[in-house]
C-alpha cells in the first residue's frame, strides 16, 4: 500500500503528539531517519519536507532546524501547537479519513480472495476512487495490532465480509462502528441466506455476494450505491 504525502502528514502529527504526550515535553531532538518509515514516508529527505511543511502551516513548531550537506536534517524542540493539538485530537477520535478503504476479512478461503480480487477491490476503486487494503497490503513498522488499529481510524469506510464469522472482521467492523466509520458489510449469498450473520449486525444492511459471474454486476452495483449513501457522494 502506498501511503499519500496527506496521509503520511497526518502519520507525522500522531507521531509527534504521541511522543510528546509520553514525555511530557517537547522532543529535544527530531531526525527524520528514525521516523520516516513508521510515518509511512519513502525516504527521511521527504519526512524532512512533510515536517518543514507542517511548520509552514502553523502546525508544528520547533526552535531550529538544520539541513547537513549530506543531506540529513535535525528538528530541535518539536511539539504540535495549538491547531497541531487539535488537529491530533481529531485523528484519534478517528475524524480526519484518509484516501482508501480498509477490508476486514478471513484470509485463506480462495473463493473469497478471487472475488475480492476481481470484483470489490477494482469497482471501488474504478467507481469511487478509493484503494481498498486489508493488513496484507500494509507494510510498515511497528506492533501490528497498532498498525490496524491506525489504518481504521484513518480509513474513509470499511468493508466487512462476514461469510466466516470471523471473529476479527467483527472485532475490526466493531472498532470502525464506534469511531463513526461508515461500514458496509457483504456475505456470500448462502451463507447469508441460511444462517445469517450474528444477531448484532443482522440488522444492518449487507450485501450477499455470489462467486457466480452473473450475479457480479447487481452486487457491484449495490455495493456502490451504499458506499455513496455512506460518504454521502
Amino acid at each position: 500500500m502506498k501511503i499519500s504525502p496527506a496521509v503520511q502528514a497526518v502519520n507525522l502529527i500522531r507521531y509527534i503528539g504521541d511522543k510528546v504526550t509520553e514525555l511530557g515535553e517537547p522532543i529535544v531532538q527530531l531526525t527524520p531517519e528514525n521516523f520516516y518509515e513508521e510515518i509511512g514516508s519513502p525516504s527521511a529527505r521527504f519526512a524532512a519536507s512533510l515536517l518543514s511543511g507542517l511548520c509552514d502551516q502553523g502546525v508544528v513548531k520547533t526552535t531550529e532546524t538544520k539541513h547537513f550537506v549530506s543531506g540529513g536534517s535535525l528538528f530541535m524542540n518539536v511539539n504540535l501547537t495549538l491547531e497541531g493539538w487539535g488537529e491530533y485530537a481529531a485523528e484519534k477520535r478517528g475524524q480526519i479519513s484518509g484516501d482508501y478503504g480498509f477490508l476486514a476479512m478471513e484470509f485463506g478461503d480462495t473463493i473469497l480472495e478471487n472475488f475480492v480480487g476481481e470484483v470489490v477491490k477494482p469497482v471501488v476503486e474504478k467507481e469511487l476512487g478509493y484503494e481498498l487494503v486489508d493488513m496484507r497490503d500494509v507494510e510498515q513498522a511497528g506492533i501490528i495490532d497498532n498498525i490496524m488499529r491506525i489504518r481504521i481510524r484513518d480509513a474513509a469506510f470499511v468493508i466487512a465480509d462476514l461469510t466466516h464469522d470471523n471473529r476479527g472482521a467483527y472485532w475490526e467492523s466493531g472498532y470502525a462502528e464506534g469511531l463513526g466509520k461508515p461500514v458496509v458489510y457483504i456475505c456470500e449469498q448462502q451463507k447469508f441466506d441460511h444462517e445469517k450473520t450474528h444477531f448484532d449486525t443482522n440488522h444492518c444492511t449487507t450485501i450477499p455476494w455470489s462467486d457466480e459471474k452473473s450475479s457480479h454486476d447487481s452486487f457491484k452495483q449495490k455495493l456502490i450505491a451504499t458506499l455513496r449513501r455512506s460518504l454521502a457522494q
